[in-house]
């Protein structure tokens, strides 16, 4: 098994990804400065693999992605066979009010990041990216090869990484490279140990819907009701954050199984639910009633997002399996259980 750099190890995806890949066998060191995740996270991903925290098997360097003694300290801790790089700011609203802060830490601590690598001697990554490097794509479902047009900051920062590893791959044959292009990561681990927690009042939906069933908010905002969609609400593809660890799973493996790099890659189900739809989906799975407000559309939103999953199919053999009842089921299990999130 591999010796695996886990950067914002203790956020969200990367949390969920660092117990599957426990799971698999994996041995990580986890690089996260807590700036929007907690270390709980962490402790709480050990006892459910049942390792030690701090021990061989799962090992935390704090620190910021831009500052290179930290990633220097997490290459020191052991010799590294691949990094999966989940660090990053990813609010789009915020991202158009401070893009400074967005390019400084999204781009520049990946350039630190990649220069800590050449400097070990790991040439092994897999990048997390996002599908709003897309734009407002004309045709669906989206394809990896179609035209990308990011129209905010974050979308931006993250497609001038995936340029900049598309140098690194152009210049250097031995690097191996995976950009997986996530769709909208929802839900939480069945054990309701782990989940999102964002700091502050959510930026993206579910975790919103979830926070008004606990009543820590009093309603969901729904920005856009006049939408060229069925019901006039945003349409996106939700991926359970579950499935989206078992794809990371499956990139490292490839990438440190074959030794070449992989193209971009689209991770989401193929199927996009409205903003609607997931509201009532959620008050199915659960029975709670979920009140709502229409406010004018967001700077930055598209209509709708919905991926062509062909290509993971065909190169890491994986797809989605769980449905929108999961999504909600889960997400609520975590909320229900931790309704302050990781503060309790």
């Amino acid at each position: 098994m591999a010796q695996l750099l886990i950067t914002g190890g203790a956020g969200f995806i990367g949390s969920h990804t660092c117990l599957v890949l426990l799971e698999a066998g994996h041995n990580l060191v986890v690089l996260d400065n807590f700036s929007n995740s907690s270390p709980e996270a962490l402790r709480r991903v050990a006892e459910l693999a049942q390792v030690e925290l701090g021990g061989e098997r799962l090992r935390l360097v704090v620190g910021d992605i831009r500052h290179q003694a930290a990633v220097h300290q997490a290459f020191g801790r052991a010799p590294i066979d691949g990094v999966i790089h989940f660090a990053g700011l990813k609010a789009v609203g915020e991202s158009v009010s401070d893009p400074i802060r967005y390019w400084d830490v999204n781009l520049g601590g990946s350039l630190q990041l990649l220069q800590c690598m050449q400097m070990h001697g790991c040439s092994t990554i897999v990048f997390s990216s996002t599908s709003t490097v897309y734009g407002e794509p004309e045709k669906f479902p989206i394809v990896e090869s179609d035209p990308t047009n990011p129209l905010h900051p974050y979308a931006q920062t993250k497609l001038a990484v995936e340029q900049t590893l598309q140098s690194l791959d152009t210049s250097n044959n031995h690097w191996r490279i995976s950009c997986l292009r996530y769709f909208n990561p929802v839900g939480a681990h069945p054990s309701g140990l782990i989940g999102e927690d964002p700091t502050g009042i959510p930026n993206n939906l579910f975790p919103y819907v979830t926070q008004v069933a606990a009543g820590r908010q009093a309603l969901v905002r729904i920005f856009g009701n006049d939408y060229t969609t069925p019901d006039g609400t945003g349409i996106r593809d939700y991926i359970h954050v579950m499935d989206l660890a078992e794809a990371h799973t499956k990139a490292i493996a490839h990438l440190l199984k074959h030794k070449t790099s992989l193209p971009p890659i689209n991770l989401g189900t193929g199927r996009g639910i409205s903003v609607l739809d997931v509201l009532e989906g959620f008050e199915d799975a659960t029975g709670i009633h979920i009140p709502r407000e229409f406010l004018p559309r967001r700077p930055g939103d598209v209509p709708k997002l919905e991926s062509s999953t062909e290509l993971a199919k065909e190169l890491l053999g994986w797809s989605s399996r769980r449905n929108l009842a999961e999504m909600c089921r889960d997400g609520w299990s975590w909320q229900s259980k931790n309704p302050h999130g990781y503060q309790d």
